[in-house]
């Protein structure tokens, strides 16, 4: 299949990659060069614009920062350019809303659209094992299904059209909570003279288990490899959890839901961004501990 893809950073890079490994043909954009190096290393071809890109794709997934982006690529480079047969697949994390206004108006030029959040971080979207949580009308979703598959190890048909991103935020949600809330069991647990990979040993097999315990431990040298390990660099920024948690309290504020651990855990995160840490990992809020 000829799929056209948008957006080749730190996950869209092995994403597009791991398309080609499938046996797509891959024709990739980005705004950086050495970002287009890259994808052309891994079998890529690259284009100097969208529009070149998309022309006669069967497909086109995007991987982009934000929703007025995604909102204007769709809108200026995408829908109109690419052939009315094509499936779009957008894989950003972005509010609800936007995603919801981008498939209306592909669905109105007479494309079939889905939002398809991802869940796994940098090493999951090289190794082919993301999580896909998908939005959109059951026909889409059938079309996009093997799509995805080729780059994750589940994809999860979450609804309609915006699902997806409700399904990441949501999840998203959870993840920042509770790695701060496992950074501060170690802290404390170091300061009440407890070995560290003992209280690993146990917590990981007791009721305080979650994922950011049992696979990414933020304390170095104890559980499975994790960025703890390598200085915190790598895996999923800082930054970018604050930017989902911030998509979060903003839906649950059109929803009129209440979520004081999520507000809190997005005003601990905003603090520790602003103090020069948005590019570490985020399990790096331990250090503030």
């Amino acid at each position: 299949m000829k799929i056209a893809f948008i957006g080749l950073g730190n996950m869209g890079g092995g994403m597009a990659a791991n398309l080609v490994k499938a046996g797509h043909e891959v024709h990739a954009f980005d705004l950086s060069p050495d970002a287009l190096a890259r994808a052309r290393d891994n079998r890529c071809q690259t284009y100097t614009s969208v529009r070149e890109a998309v022309q006669g794709a069967e497909a086109v997934v995007s991987m982009l920062p934000n929703g007025a982006i995604v909102d204007s690529v769709y809108g200026a480079d995408v829908i109109g350019q690419t052939p009315t047969s094509a499936l779009l697949l957008d894989c950003s994390t972005i509010d609800v809303d936007t995603a919801r206004k981008v498939e209306a108006a592909a669905r109105a030029a007479g494309y079939a659209m889905v939002d398809a959040p991802v869940s796994g971080g940098i090493a999951a979207a090289n190794g082919g094992t993301l999580t896909f949580m998908v939005g959109g009308s059951a026909e889409a979703f059938a079309r996009a299904e093997p799509i995805l598959a080729a780059m994750g190890k589940a994809v999860i048909h979450a609804g309609v059209s915006g699902a997806g991103q409700a399904a990441k935020i949501c999840n998203n949600m959870i993840l920042g909570a509770t790695m701060i809330a496992t950074c501060e069991a170690f802290a404390m647990a170091d300061k009440l003279g407890l070995d560290l990979q003992t209280f690993f040993d146990i917590s990981s097999k007791a009721s305080g288990q979650s994922w950011s315990m049992t696979s990414y431990c933020p304390v170095p040298g104890v559980g499975p490899q994790s960025p703890a390990d390598n200085g915190y660099q790598g895996g999923f920024a800082a930054a970018l959890m604050l930017k989902d948690l911030k998509l979060a309290m903003e839906a649950a504020q059109g929803a009129g839901a209440q979520v004081p651990m999520g507000q809190r855990a997005e005003e601990l995160y905003a603090r520790f961004a602003e103090a020069g840490n948005g590019g570490l990992d985020f399990s790096a809020i331990i250090k503030t501990l």
